[in-house]
């Protein structure tokens, strides 16, 4: 029944383009993306963060894909593309900063090290797009 259901999921998605089914699997499908900012630098959190308050009241997980911006509201979806690789993830704002001049948002480390190329790198140029209904 698994590879029979599988087989069908490879057939749909052979029968759309990439980003249809890249959107099927991302949940931002019938979503509009509305750009925010380009050419903004990312940075991640340090791990001595995790399991604090975040500024939302959420507890801060590094493995979960999360951000922190000075002015979005709280719950935000945002996609967050690398702009040298083009790849790209789904986070949600849940805490203030950053708090370094030229730094436009935090990503937690889970979502920074899904589109970065450079693992030792802390910070990347990236395109934030608004994702709303």
């Amino acid at each position: 029944m698994k590879k029979l259901f599988t087989g069908i999921v490879f057939l749909f998605c052979l029968s759309v383009t990439a980003q249809e089914c890249k959107d099927s699997i991302t949940g931002t499908e019938n979503k509009t993306l509305k750009l925010y900012k380009e050419n903004a630098h990312a940075s991640y959190y340090h791990d001595k963060f995790n399991g604090r308050k975040t500024a939302s009241g959420a507890r801060f997980d590094n493995s979960k894909l999360t951000a922190a911006h000075k002015k979005l509201p709280f719950g935000t979806k945002l996609k967050i593309t690398n702009e040298k690789n083009r790849k790209s993830v789904i986070v949600v704002i849940n805490d203030r900063g950053p708090f370094v001049n030229g730094r436009e948002i935090d990503l937690s480390k889970k979502a920074f090290m899904d589109i970065t190329s450079n693992k030792g790198g802390g910070v990347v140029f990236v395109k934030i797009e608004i994702i709303s209904n």
